[in-house]
């Protein structure tokens, strides 16, 4: 079985998709637990993700099993969307703040996906002060909000859309980039990012590379991952 490790010559990785990449290991491909059938290969995120809470399967107990398989690399995704039909304090956070506690548990990171409940999400992270990266994927928001996310210690990571300001705002040890549903390869989307930043792609990819590594397969987590970084 072929796995990952900060070792193994690093490529340009996808952190968040829907699909299987043509490479198994160049993308972390996000399921539910009742769809994880792991391929060889290929790396996976296997969360409860808020809009298909109550569904068959999708059960914390399910979730636990699949992360114990050396190929589920993080779980998520997980979240908090204001606009889900799970009532958001009675159901969403619970729910969410035990992803968060197995993710902790088993040493790794945390996939979040945000919908307009940014403080609720920062009160969690104040709650559980959690020892793993916490990566809001396909964030879209503006710079403000980057910035109060990146206050708190959290990641953030970039898909096809987003406001320019709040990529610019994010320091390079705490940025990811994904393709999620969008057909642009990554590389792509890193072309883009590295223009928009005004550095070299090379520059970027190595960063992205680094990130990586360091939050998916290294076994142990890095505080630059976890610590608020100094916006001042």
């Amino acid at each position: 079985m072929y796995l990952r490790t900060m070792t193994d010559t690093m490529t340009l990785l996808d952190i968040h998709t829907h699909r299987l990449p043509a490479v198994p290991g160049t993308a972390v491909v996000s399921v539910c637990p009742p769809d994880f059938r792991p391929l060889p290969g290929h790396l996976y995120s296997v969360g409860l993700h808020p809009w298909h809470i109550g569904e068959a399967g999708h059960t914390l107990e399910a979730l636990e099993a699949a992360i114990r398989h050396p190929q589920a690399v993080a779980v998520g995704e997980a979240g908090l969307d204001r606009l889900a039909q799970a009532p958001l304090r009675e159901v969403q956070i619970p729910l969410f703040e035990a992803q968060a506690r197995l993710a902790d548990e088993r040493g790794l990171p945390l996939i979040v996906h945000l919908v307009k409940a940014a403080p609720e999400l920062l009160a969690s992270r104040r709650r559980l002060r959690p020892q793993v990266p916490w990566v809001v994927h396909g964030f879209r928001g503006k710079p403000q909000l980057a910035g109060e996310l990146l206050r708190h210690g959290l990641c953030l990571s970039f898909g096809q859309h987003y406001q320019p300001g709040a990529l610019l705002a994010t320091p390079r040890h705490r940025l990811f980039l994904e393709t999620d549903e969008s057909t642009l390869p990554i590389g792509t989307l890193c072309a883009q990012a590295s223009a928009l930043l005004g550095i070299p792609y090379e520059s970027l990819r190595q960063s992205l590379e680094e990130n990586a590594a360091n939050c998916f397969f290294s076994g142990k987590i890095t505080l630059s991952l976890i610590l608020p970084t100094n916006l001042g």
